[in-house]
């Protein structure tokens, strides 16, 4: 029972909570309806800027205003009119006047180009008119048209049109759907303009002794410093304090205490509010002393009223005015929630196109089963004996015999007829005398078959390349789905929290006496670790891999080396590097090449590609033939395969990919050898796939390996399969591979196969350049210095990698 009374009371405080804060929303909806939607705040702002006025006599504002509103709320512009003008009276009634005047001329004209082109341009044009032709149609009837009034209606003129300029930036960012994520400074600006322009229209109205445009200056300058710091909060005082010594020059110093109290609130926001409200004081207390003893009181009391106003606002306001000012954590937030959102739609969209690809690879597959293919057969060979009895049955008078009493021995001689039709092959003479005794017309039977079979093997050879096409697009699209989806997981990489590495790197730069500026710990997968630092340095001397990588790589247990560096040439300036995984293994590599009869062009053509994730590709292309054709035939293969293989379609679809793309291209007979060997860098596993390619040899220590693969040249048939030949690599091992110009060059040699082994057993050198260099002149040599084929050959020494600095070991105070 006891139990039951604080559960009834809690329920209860939740119930009143939900309450007040239906009740908190209820008010925020119908204010933002009051203000925006019908209109008052631009009726409140209107009736202040009627009243602004600069200069004891200039009054640029309130024309400005209302075209800005002409151009973007013009279904609001009466009611504005009407608020401007009655503003515009409670200062005097000849500045009402003045004040209708203008806008009467601005309606008009605005009125009478209502309907043309380029509003933004004409609308300012319109402003300084009706600023200029009230003013001087008064000063010509008073007769006061002296230089100094033509001045001031220059002044008024050009203020008014750069006003409206200013207006039209600053009133769209009242709206409240507003959508843009952030404001630019020069909007800011003009933001900070507009308040201080409707401040104006408060000079003269007096609280206590204390003046209410005082007041709110230092209350927004308070606003903007604590939100957006020291730039902030001085431009608002500059600002603030310029338009309101203007209204009234009593105010000049103002300018000095508002920029100072800006500048002071925005280094002291660090301290809240209160360190805020301290810099106005002390910005208050120092200008106030070199003003007049009377007027320190009155100051005291405006700052005063001001901090209690700044204290008074909800939290929630600055948190909503934050996510517009640049550089503020809740504007980073903003972004980066606006930046994970966008991130996860383009994820979403590249999974989708990912699963449509995957769909229309199964929709391609053959799934057409063992039995299935039986039965396709049968219905195959009972179209063709329905093709041959049409010809020859239909007509003959023993039909009833054949095909309804003995229907199976009539059908399965004429299936035997076809199957050995079919091979290319005469029928046996047993067969052909008993269907000799069972059909009458038996030689038109055979004749018919004959020519039957032609087409048959045609529509079946059709049919099978048909299928071979259909499992060949399967795999391509296959692999363009499963590089979609590795797309669509890199994009969603985020920064992932390792909270305990986190802590061992920030100790071990801090006992360096390294200043950390920023740490961001993306992936620490074996093999892949991807981490980012920010730090200052007085004078950069190459710590990054000679100090922070080797201590990463004791933490992290594995090699660690600097991928990239970006040093700024200033002491004390930012470096920043990125840490990654060093490959375990690194290749050196030479290659060498003379073209046919030592010309300039030769058919083969080579490359060495980096992939991704820790792969290494070398690949040899042959041109049929020799020159030019050739040179572009083996230049264009290799292009192919590095533009596929580098998008990360695996090796298999990309060679069958570009098998298509040559055979299919051209009608000329344009063919093309490919030796492709891709090491990976982790573990030395080296995979060779040879279309139409000669050898390649492994040399290790004294051993030499032979790796081999029987393929056509690409572009001589549309499918083929590609034999893929795994090898393990060791450390120091050297892989040689060459073109058919090297392979069978030696002339006089038997067994050329021994002799290049012998040859590169024989090499004292184990440079990969030197190698190539020379195994290319025995060859030559062997011809008597003749040059007969293109030759190619590349050679690359596999190497464990070790680092240029060795890992420096780490002591934390826990294991001290």
């Amino acid at each position: 029972m006891m139990d039951s009374i604080p559960r009834a009371e809690s329920k209860g405080v939740g119930v009143h909570n939900k309450q007040l804060h239906r009740l908190r929303l209820k008010i925020s909806s119908q204010t933002k309806s009051l203000l925006f939607e019908r209109g008052w705040l631009f009726y409140l702002v209107g009736f202040l800027l009627g009243r602004a006025v600069i200069l004891e006599a200039v009054s640029p504002f309130a024309a400005a205003f209302l075209a800005t509103i002409w151009l973007i709320h013009r279904d609001k512009a009466a009611k504005v009119m009407l608020a401007v003008f009655a503003g515009a009276l409670t200062y005097s009634v000849f500045h009402g006047m003045y004040i209708a005047l203008a806008m009467v001329v601005f309606i008009f004209l605005a009125g009478i180009f209502k309907h043309a082109k380029n509003q933004q341009l004409l609308i300012p044009l319109f402003v300084f008119l009706s600023a200029v032709a009230p003013r001087l149609c008064v000063y010509s009837i008073m007769g006061q048209l002296s230089s100094y009034e033509w001045m001031l209606l220059f002044v008024e003129g050009v203020l008014g049109t750069v006003l409206v300029l200013i207006f039209m930036q600053s009133i769209p960012l009242l709206s409240p759907k507003r959508y843009k994520p952030a404001l630019k400074n020069e909007e800011i600006i003009c933001m900070i303009i507009l308040l201080a322009s409707i401040l104006t229209g408060t000079i003269g109205w007096e609280v206590y002794d204390a003046a209410v445009e005082q007041v709110l200056s230092r209350y927004f300058v308070m606003m903007l410093a604590f939100v957006g710091g020291a730039a902030i909060g001085s431009t608002v005082g500059v600002v603030a304090g310029l338009i309101l010594s203007l209204a009234n020059v009593a105010n000049l110093y103002q300018m000095s205490l508002l920029a100072f109290s800006g500048l002071l609130g925005g280094l002291l926001k660090e301290g809240s509010k209160v360190g805020v409200v301290i810099g106005l004081f002390v910005g208050t207390f120092l200008v106030g002393i070199y003003g007049e003893s009377h007027t320190l009181i009155p100051s005291l009391m405006e700052s005063t009223i001001a901090a209690l106003l700044f204290f008074l606002t909800p939290a929630s306001l600055f948190r909503k005015l934050s996510k517009y000012i640049p550089g503020t954590e809740e504007h980073s937030n903003e972004q980066e929630q606006y930046l994970q959102k966008v991130r996860n739609v383009t994820a979403k969209r590249v999974e989708q196109f990912s699963d449509v690809f995957e769909a229309l690879s199964k929709s391609f597959a053959n799934s057409e089963k063992p039995d299935e293919d039986q039965r396709h057969a049968n219905r195959e060979t009972d179209y063709f004996l329905s093709q041959v009895t049409e010809k020859t049955c239909q007509s003959c008078f023993m039909k009833d015999r054949c095909w309804q009493k003995q229907f199976d021995r009539t059908y399965s001689l004429m299936e035997d007829l076809k199957d050995d039709l079919s091979e290319g092959n005469a029928p046996n003479r047993k067969l052909m005398s008993d269907f000799e005794n069972h059909c009458v017309k038996s030689k038109k039977v055979v004749d018919t078959i004959k020519d039957e079979v032609s087409f048959f093997e045609a529509n079946k050879k059709l049919k099978k390349q048909v299928m071979e096409s259909k499992r060949f697009v399967a795999d391509q699209l296959q692999g363009v789905s499963e590089v979609m989806e590795d797309f669509a997981s890199e994009i969603l990489k985020e920064r992932q929290h390792h909270e305990k590495q986190e802590m061992q790197i920030i100790h071990m730069l801090k006992q360096m006496g390294i200043t950390l500026e920023k740490l961001d710990i993306y992936r620490l997968d074996k093999g892949n670790v991807d981490i980012e630092m920010t730090i200052s340095f007085y004078d950069y001397h190459g710590e990054g891999p000679k100090l922070i990588a080797p201590v990463l790589s004791d933490i992290l247990n594995e090699m660690i080396v600097v991928k990239h560096e970006e040093v700024s040439p200033f002491p004390n300036g930012y470096c920043y590097l990125i840490f990654g995984s060093a490959k375990e293994f690194v290749i050196d590599t030479g290659i060498a090449n003379a073209a046919k009869g030592g010309g300039l062009v030769s058919g083969d053509s080579f490359k060495t590609i980096e992939l991704g994730e820790g792969k290494y590709a070398m690949a040899i292309s042959d041109g049929m033939g020799n020159g030019q054709r050739a040179s572009e035939e083996s230049k264009e293969t290799l292009r192919l395969l590095q533009q596929i293989l580098q998008t990360g379609i695996p090796e298999r679809v990309a060679i069958k990919s570009i098998n298509s793309i040559l055979a299919l291209r051209s009608t000329d007979e344009m063919f093309a050898t490919l030796d492709l060997a891709v090491i990976n860098l982790h573990n030395a596993f080296v995979r060779f796939l040879k279309i139409g390619s000669t050898p390649s040899f492994i040399k290790r220590g004294n051993e030499m390996i032979k790796v081999e693969a029987s393929n056509l040249p690409m572009g001589i048939i549309q499918e083929f399969d590609v034999d893929i030949v795994g090898e393990q690599l060791m450390n120091e091992d050297i892989l040689i591979m060459m073109s058919d110009g090297i392979f069978d060059g030696p002339k006089h040699i038997e067994n050329t196969d021994a002799w290049l082994k012998r040859k590169i057993r024989e090499m004292k050198t184990n440079d990969p350049q030197e190698i190539a260099d020379l195994l290319l002149e025995e060859v030559v040599r062997t011809r008597a210095g003749a040059i007969d084929d293109d030759m190619t050959v590349v050679v690359a020494k596999i190497v464990k990698n070790s680092p240029q600095w060795a890992s420096i070991p780490y002591y934390s105070n826990e294991a001290q």
